[in-house]
């Protein structure tokens, strides 16, 4: 009877604990790079950016001294390129001579207003003083009348005692030859007509040089009138010749525009560095001539560079404002800088071939459909921390990662 073959040991269970082990293994792996995909997005789509600007002149004119080279690292203040000073200096000597030039006219107005308002003040004391003639010679020719008046009276009370006395005269003159009178009443009579007649020459010579003191007075009247009308017209003459300031005043603020205007001008013949910038794209050199809005070269603003990371939308929900992250470049793989998430983008240009062309009428829509439907990526912007200046480009491939606050 022959002997039966010994038995071999199973390894059955151990290859099956081992293939679930192996499972697990892998599953959890899985689980723990997904958990951190999603939690800690990474992507290699970045790319290094900065703001920049293009140096253009504000004022033409050849370029006399150009103090920078391309891609030189200037700092703020630093003077980067000077246009022929000359012209815009001539222009602001010529501002500054022309305001100067007008306040000198100003002045000079100033001075013949304050003349001519002299003239007004002598004008109206001239008024015055005619005035007062005319009251003065008024008066005088009031008072001649007044004195004719009483010439007149008097004329007629020595006419009247002259009448008297000569028909007395005649009367008794006849009486004494028949002695009805005595010679002495005749020579009283005859001696009292001739004083009555002397009275009443006397009388009407006054009445004479009154009323000649009349025509008189009432000729300086008639000219203190004309004296006084002739016043008041020089016053009125004197009022309307007064000048006024007001159309120079108002070139006041031209003139000054003016110079300012060419200060500034002339100023700007000297262009300084904004800020900390690396210079690039210069193209130019000294006896150039630069046109107004025409840009010399580019200035890359150095003080704050930008890792736009591209991620996707699936992604976007656990990165925030304010996280940290890393920041890898492609120049020098083994640094890295560390970044914070500024912004987070929320447009991208619409694919076509999903919603159509939008344009005018009405939409054109693609009849295709298509399975595969690839997540849309949208630009995140992580401002990187304490950057050197010599090391970051713009347009330089990185690498981003989010760790999260």
């Amino acid at each position: 009877m022959t002997e039966s073959a010994p038995r071999q040991p199973s390894h059955k269970p151990i290859e099956r604990w081992t293939s679930v082990a192996i499972v697990a293994v892998a599953l959890l792996l899985a689980l723990v790079v997904t958990w951190r995909a999603a939690h800690r997005p990474r992507t290699d789509d970045a790319e290094i950016f900065a703001n920049y600007i293009g140096m253009a002149p504000q004022v033409e004119g050849p370029v006399v001294r150009l103090s920078v080279h391309d891609n030189q690292f200037v700092r703020k203040g630093d003077l980067l390129f000077v246009i022929d000073p000359r012209p815009y200096e001539y222009a602001y000597e010529k501002a500054v001579s022309d305001q100067a030039a007008l306040e000198g006219e100003i002045q000079d107005e100033q001075r013949r207003i304050a003349a001519e308002v002299s003239g007004i003040s002598v004008a109206n004391a001239g008024i015055q003083t005619s005035e007062a003639d005319v009251t003065h010679w008024a008066a005088a020719e009031d008072q001649a009348r007044a004195d004719i008046a009483n010439a007149q009276q008097g004329v007629a009370r020595a006419d009247a005692e002259w009448t008297y006395a000569s028909d007395n005269l005649h009367r008794i003159e006849p009486l004494l030859a028949k002695q009805f009178v005595t010679v002495d009443q005749v020579d009283r009579a005859r001696t009292l007509e001739m004083a009555d007649a002397q009275a009443l020459q006397q009388a009407q010579s006054q009445l004479l040089a009154s009323q000649a003191e009349l025509k008189a007075t009432t000729a300086q009247y008639q000219h203190a009138t004309a004296a006084l009308q002739q016043s008041r017209a020089q016053h009125q003459q004197a009022q309307h010749s007064v000048l006024t300031l007001e159309p120079l005043v108002s070139q006041r603020g031209a003139r000054a525009a003016d110079v300012k205007n060419a200060k500034y001008n002339l100023d700007n013949c000297h262009v300084y560095a904004p800020f900390d910038a690396r210079v690039t794209n210069l193209t130019i050199s000294e006896g150039a001539y630069a046109h107004v809005g025409q840009e010399i070269f580019t200035l890359i603003d150095a003080r704050t560079w930008w890792a736009l990371a591209n991620f996707r939308e699936s992604q976007l929900n656990h990165i925030r404002p304010g996280m940290h992250a890393d920041v890898y470049i492609l120049s020098h793989p083994d640094r890295r800088f560390t970044g914070v998430v500024d912004s987070i983008g929320f447009g991208v240009t619409p694919d076509e071939d999903v919603i159509g062309r939008l344009g005018p009428g009405l939409p054109d829509v693609q009849r295709t459909l298509n399975w595969v439907h690839l997540a849309a990526r949208y630009p995140v912007r992580v401002r990187v921390e304490n950057p050197p200046p010599d090391l970051l480009r713009v347009g330089e491939t990185a690498d981003v990662t989010i760790r999260g606050r």
